[in-house]
């Protein structure tokens, strides 16, 4: 058995324990006496820590074993809260995150020590103990608490070639130790659980006796407690210590047991025992219960993988990366009863093809109606499988707010709504990195300093907002701030000056065509480069993202106010609702989110601005783009009238000029491959009912 196969598990729930840590960390910054975020703090960095151990990664497992030993100080009143604490661990967790990484592109924790940031908790641990209370012993409470019985172990009955090798062990200074260990009852593997302190015992001593077997407990057969009768030379703290360092460990108790007279010599031998005689003695020491414990720094972790495991890959040498989701079970049940009823109606058609009926073609027809509903219904579930709340993106972001104020000297304070908005899981994963860069830019560009807030009469501490909500087969996600708002003049002079635009250009662009320069390709208006922003990588990499997934974002800004940075996304990149056009012999898919109306329009109709051709619709003049051009398909003789598509990116709209429309069909989207990954015009691909393809345009280049 390999700890590798444990490797997506041990990604996962480090990135959650990380995030736990991260929020419960601005809690207690806030309120330094939270009993109740301290306790939190210290079950997550505990956890941290034996998950650690148990994967072998010792650098990780030190660094949350000081923080452990902190906060276990911290939550007896031994010590305060401060500041100088609160950044140490956030340096800590910064730390984490940085061996997570590593394990997660190549399943090792790297070389960094970290030594610096450990001697600094250290240093913060001796300074706020008093003398007298800085050796901290481990919590060590009597037997008979919780779910655990002291009789587990006792009531096991010893074979005499197991007494007898005990007793050989005892002969050569040996120690001979009686345990029953108890599995957290949330624990999902708990056989993997058991598994692993087995592994950790075998490097402190010899396990002579398990109760049940070693077999029934690989196979699951056990409740949440087995017993385990051990050998070693190591002290009895050092073996209980051993199997905590596994996670959801609940408790251990343990004895040293002295073996009766005698013990393990051929029946023969033996006058007629008692049957409690057969019961190992007691010895005086109490037993113990080992719940939590701080001892010493081991320089080596209690637990290294199993051979060839040191650093868990896949057989190609790529590490396990974890793209899982969780999902609800009745979500489950759902879809479940949606594959039946589709293998109903799979059947139903089926029967019918093979009758003579004269009505079979009507039947055929009535069961398709059938499996249309049916496959929609599954779409539908499918899609509430793959969506997950936003909140694991956006939880982030107030450490990294917290991190700016001070590393900025300005005060500001983030205010988030909407954090169960739910996601395609595949939007999720790449939806971060632009929520960062427009935070970074609002704190950085847009937030104005203590003094000049004050002098225009704002409060000093500056407000950023992040509000996510759903808008149909869209989900809006809104960055706002109370701050100095973007000085078009400033960008138009800028413009020029870069040579991005022409003075005559200048003159005739509108404000928001301004603003769109921001997400030109290094284009920055900061006046020094700094690793905050001001790099110009910063917007059009944003904005880029954001249309790679099918979405949009929208500046609206007013000059010592504050700006608004609004981001429309797809609910799911998998299936999408589309109109199929044509133009000539090709077919086209066009989203249907994307359309506002299908207008005929007369050629006569069309006028022409700089040259341009327009159309003047309800009061809006909106560009034409004929698709047979930008498509480069083979022209035909113009017709009087022609069928215009009126598309909408924002507040942008342009009507596309097609040859026939077909209908509106659920279609799912397949990528074209990394051979036509450079057109921008196309978004993917779709294989339709009788087996053709048909492009799939991206409106966002269109427009």
């Amino acid at each position: 058995m390999d700890v590798s196969q444990y490797l997506e598990i041990f990604i996962d729930e480090t990135k959650e324990h990380l995030e736990s840590l991260n929020s419960q960390v601005l809690v207690l910054e806030k309120d330094p006496t939270n009993n109740e975020t301290i306790n939190e703090i210290f079950r997550a960095a505990h956890s941290l820590k034996g998950m650690a151990g148990t994967m072998g990664y010792k650098r990780m497992q030190r660094l949350t074993h000081d923080m452990e030993n902190v906060f276990s100080e911290v939550r007896s009143g031994k010590m305060t809260v401060s500041a100088e604490l609160v950044d140490i661990v956030f340096q800590c967790l910064d730390a984490l995150e940085e061996y997570l990484t590593c394990i997660t592109e190549t399943a090792d924790e790297g070389t960094n020590d970290n030594e610096p940031i450990i001697a600094r908790l250290n240093s913060v641990l001796k300074g706020g103990l008093e003398p007298e209370k800085k050796a901290a012993e481990p919590v060590v409470k009597e037997s008979n608490n919780g779910n655990v019985k002291r009789e587990d172990y006792h009531a096991v009955d010893l074979k005499d070639f197991e007494l007898h090798a005990a007793a050989e062990a005892v002969a050569k200074g040996l120690h001979f130790y009686g345990m029953t260990v108890q599995i957290d009852e949330s624990c999902i593997l708990k056989s993997a659980r058991a598994f692993l302190v087995f592994k950790n015992i075998e490097s402190v001593g010899e396990v002579i006796r398990s109760e049940p077997s070693v077999q029934d407990i690989e196979d699951e057969k056990f409740e949440w407690s087995f017993s385990m009768f051990v050998v070693s030379k190591e002290p009895m703290k050092v073996v209980l210590d051993s199997v905590l360092n596994v996670s959801e460990i609940k408790s251990v108790v343990g004895e040293e047991i002295t073996l009766p007279a005698g013990a393990g010599e051929e029946k023969e031998k033996q006058p007629e025992e008692k049957a409690e005689e057969k019961q190992p003695e007691e010895k005086e020491k109490p037993v113990a219960v080992v719940e939590e414990k701080q001892p010493e720094v081991a320089k080596e972790p209690a637990v290294k993988p199993a051979a060839g495991a040191a650093a868990p890959k896949q057989p190609g040498g790529k590490p396990v990366v974890n793209r899982s989701v969780r999902v609800d079970i009745d979500k489950l049940d759902v879809l479940m009863n949606l594959v039946s009823e589709l293998i109903t109606a799979k059947n139903g058609i089926v029967s019918v093809s093979d009758s003579d009926k004269a009505d079979a073609a009507q039947q055929i027809r009535e069961q398709v109606e059938y499996l249309e509903g049916i496959t929609t219904s599954l779409h539908e579930s499918v899609m509430k499988v793959r969506m997950v709340p936003i909140e694991s993106v956006v939880s982030r972001f107030p450490r990294m707010v917290r991190d700016l104020s001070k590393k900025l000297d300005k005060k500001m304070e983030l205010y988030m709504t909407g954090e169960d908005t739910e996601l395609d899981r595949t939007v999720i994963d790449e939806i971060g990195d632009p929520l960062m860069h427009i935070l970074r830019n609002s704190a950085d560009h847009g937030i104005e300093s203590k003094e000049l807030r004050l002098e225009r009469g704002k409060p000093e501490a500056g407000s950023i907002f992040l509000d996510a909500y759903q808008d149909g087969n869209n989900v809006v996600i809104e960055v706002r701030d109370d701050g100095n708002g973007i000085d078009v003049e400033r960008v138009r002079e800028k413009a020029i000056e870069k040579g991005t635009i022409t003075k005559e250009q200048a003159n005739n662009m509108d404000d928001k065509a301004i603003i769109d320069l921001l997400f030109r390709p290094s284009f920055s208006t900061a006046e020094k480069i700094s690793d905050v922003s001001g790099r110009g990588v910063g917007l059009d990499v944003v904005k880029t993202k954001i249309e790679g997934l099918g979405g949009d974002i929208e500046v609206r800004t007013e000059l010592g106010q504050g700006s608004t940075f609004i981001i429309r996304l797809p609910l799911t990149l998998a299936i999408i609702q589309a109109l199929m056009v044509t133009l000539g012999d090709e077919k086209y898919a066009i989203p249907l989110s994307t359309i506002q109306t299908l207008e005929d329009i007369m050629v006569s109709d069309i006028k022409y601005v700089r040259g341009k051709e327009v159309i003047n619709l309800r009061d809006n003049v909106i560009p034409i783009i004929r698709l047979r051009e930008v498509l480069d398909v083979e022209k035909e003789r113009e017709s009087e009238n022609m069928i215009v598509v009126i598309i909408q990116k924002g507040d942008k709209l342009a009507g596309l000029v097609v040859d026939q429309l077909i209908g509106q069909q659920e279609i799912v989207i397949k990528s074209l491959g990394k051979h036509l990954n450079n057109n921008k015009l196309l978004s993917g691909a779709t294989i339709l009912g009788d087996g053709e393809v048909a492009l799939i345009l991206d409106v966002s280049a269109l427009l």
